[in-house]
């Protein structure tokens, strides 16, 4: 059996794994829902559209679900705690995803383009609300959280909803916004042609240079607050007990990591890179491609965000020795270990049959398929 120490670093990589994959198998349907309204002008158009993504969003759910189930038990302080504190937000999060499964299925039951319009609207919600939270989110992690525990390691939440709303969180969401949206953008100019892809190219383009400004601007916003850093000896192999270290914030910590590693700087010049890549590719007509470099850009961002905490997973701002870091808020070795050999098994069957099911399904959408299967397609 691996050692402790070796294991929850294990299992912070995996679920940054989980993330970044949950960003880009269900971030691209996300993408298509934002970008649904805007590229598909007529019904027809738009079931194009739909019909990109509707074979296979539910299934790209599963590394949503694994995502927050992996958290729930590889982390658990860090899963009550936030959301405990995020409730609200998890809560506007799912109340969005709502409209994803009712829109997808009941969209075209009834022929009325007020009906219709309206769920169009709706999977708009669902594909852009959540990436917008999910990144203030993080944004919200890189300030500190106000939260603390008690002696029975019991966290109280001591901030609002619209804190969460600060600006540096706002920027945070535009870039996650951004990012998915050219991520949907990829991977619908893949599967459409015509006057539906040559609109949704554009939306990608603008999306794209959104989000490396908006990237590049949080970076250097990020230099300017104050990071955390453990202060005192970390025993690795030590049991879960967030409140035996202590934490100091001081200016440009979060940027420690880069200088002790500079190899790091690849990740948010992936970020960068990948992204503008992922736009020419696109303009190409190189869509594949493009679809690859965006995905390149998602472990570029997320990995950039991971690598400036770590260890922190979420740091407190009201009371700083409770920061939960990689050492100190996971679970038991024995449920690290458990899980750790059941994901070997698992991970790799989802890898294929999501694989298999896009090789099925693969192809281009037209509008003379939808014509032709009126009663089949969505």
């Amino acid at each position: 059996m691996l050692d402790y120490p070796t294991l929850k670093i294990i299992w912070w990589l995996l679920v940054g794994v989980l993330l970044v994959g949950f960003a880009i198998m269900d971030g691209h349907d996300m993408g298509v829902g934002t970008l649904l309204p805007f590229v598909g002008k007529g019904d027809t158009e738009r079931r194009v559209v739909i019909n990109t993504v509707g074979p296979h969003w539910d299934g790209n759910q599963v590394w949503f679900i694994t995502g927050g189930g992996a958290i729930f038990a590889a982390w658990p302080l860090v899963y009550a705690t936030a959301f405990s504190g995020f409730y609200w937000a998890m809560l506007a999060v799912l109340w969005a995803l709502f409209f994803r499964p009712v829109g997808f299925d009941y969209r075209s039951k009834i022929h009325n383009a007020t009906w219709r319009a309206t769920w169009d609207w709706g999977l708009f919600v669902g594909g852009f609300i959540p990436p917008v939270i999910f990144g203030v989110a993080f944004g919200n992690l890189l300030q500190g959280v106000p939260f603390q525990f008690d002696e029975y390691l019991i966290s109280t939440y001591t901030g609002s909803f619209w804190a969460l709303l600060n600006p540096y969180a706002l920027l945070a969401g535009v870039v996650s916004s951004a990012m998915i949206t050219l991520q949907g953008a990829t991977y619908l100019a893949h599967r459409t042609e015509g006057a539906i892809q040559a609109r949704t190219i554009r939306a990608g383009t603008i999306a794209g240079i959104v989000m490396v400004v908006a990237f590049i601007a949080a970076g250097f916003w990020l230099q300017s607050i104050p990071g955390y850093r453990i202060s005192s000896v970390v025993d690795p192999a030590a049991l879960p007990n967030p409140m035996s270290k202590t934490v100091v914030r001081e200016a440009g910590a979060w940027m420690a990591n880069y200088g002790r590693q500079p190899l790091l700087w690849l990740l948010p010049a992936l970020g960068v890179v990948g992204a503008l890549a992922a736009v020419v590719l696109m303009r190409a007509r190189r869509t594949l491609s493009a679809f690859v470099a965006s995905s390149l850009a998602i472990v570029g961002v997320i990995g950039t965000a991971g690598a400036s905490m770590f260890p922190f997973v979420m740091p407190s701002s009201t009371q700083l020795a409770a920061s939960l870091t990689v050492w100190d808020s996971v679970s038991s070795h024995l449920t690290l270990a458990i899980m750790f050999y059941a994901t070997l098994i698992f991970m790799p069957i989802i890898i294929l049959y999501t694989g298999w099911a896009y090789r099925v399904m693969r192809g281009k959408v037209t509008e003379q398929q939808i014509r032709d299967n009126e009663h089949v397609a969505y």
